[in-house]
């Protein structure tokens, strides 16, 4: 085994475009709702991003949370009165963002079936409670995870409260993930191992910080995982 995953015994799996499409569904609502309230795509992500960078204190992440920011944003970009218009459109956005079709990524359930007999497999994601648990229940994976857990955001503590949960010691547990913020960096500084998968429509706000990074494993996709743990790539 490589020798840097021969002592692991836990993986953690982020869920939003690590183990189903999800950031490309938020990309066609905001294209969407740019082309309502008159905006190009440049304008529209700076304005939109700033609302849901004022509300996350408040609303956390998800699609509920979104859809609020959209609301304001619009408010902000074309006054309350001409706002009001479109205030049901913006809201039907919303809810076909939540109703969006379930789409597992490429060798999601192949991988999970290769790891499960031989490691304890859990969700840590991030987001809405309802709209996680729905996607999790729709995705048809559930029984190939111990535990799952919905965090309100991704921190060093959160990551060590759920190794503490589980019985798993930091050292000996990995996560698995699409972000470089959320499920690497603090995975990293709580003791975990980490491995970055990229995916294709990534949140801005997800990107890597400007500074220098630690040293982990980055994979084309999840596929090449269970190869990586027995050692047969090199990381």
């Amino acid at each position: 085994m490589n020798p840097s995953f021969m002592h692991i015994k836990t993986i953690f799996f982020d869920a939003d475009d690590t183990l189903w499409v999800n950031e490309t569904h938020y990309r066609n609502t905001e294209r969407a709702f740019f082309k309502l309230i008159g905006l190009n795509e440049q304008d529209g992500i700076r304005e939109l991003l700033h609302t849901e960078m004022q509300n996350m204190p408040l609303y956390g992440y998800g699609a509920k949370a979104f859809t609020l920011s959209m609301l304001e944003t619009a408010q902000r970009i074309l006054g309350a009165q001409q706002a009001a218009a479109v205030t049901a459109p913006v809201l039907e956005l919303g809810k076909k963002l939540i109703a969006a079709p379930m789409e597992l990524l490429p060798g999601v359930r192949q991988t999970l079936q290769e790891l499960a007999p031989f490691y304890t497999l859990a969700v840590a994601t991030k987001g809405d409670l309802l709209d996680q648990q729905r996607k999790l229940q729709n995705s048809g994976l559930r029984d190939f995870f111990a535990h799952a857990e919905i965090m309100t955001d991704k921190t060093p503590q959160a990551y060590l409260n759920l190794c503490r949960a589980l019985k798993t010691e930091p050292a000996h547990t990995l996560m698995v993930g699409n972000s470089v913020r959320s499920d690497i960096l603090p995975a990293l500084e709580a003791g975990l191992q980490a491995v970055y998968i990229p995916c294709q429509d990534g949140w801005i706000y997800e990107e890597a910080p400007n500074t220098p990074l630690p040293d982990f494993v980055t994979l084309k996709n999840i596929q090449e995982l269970p190869a990586l743990l027995k050692g047969e790539t090199h990381a």
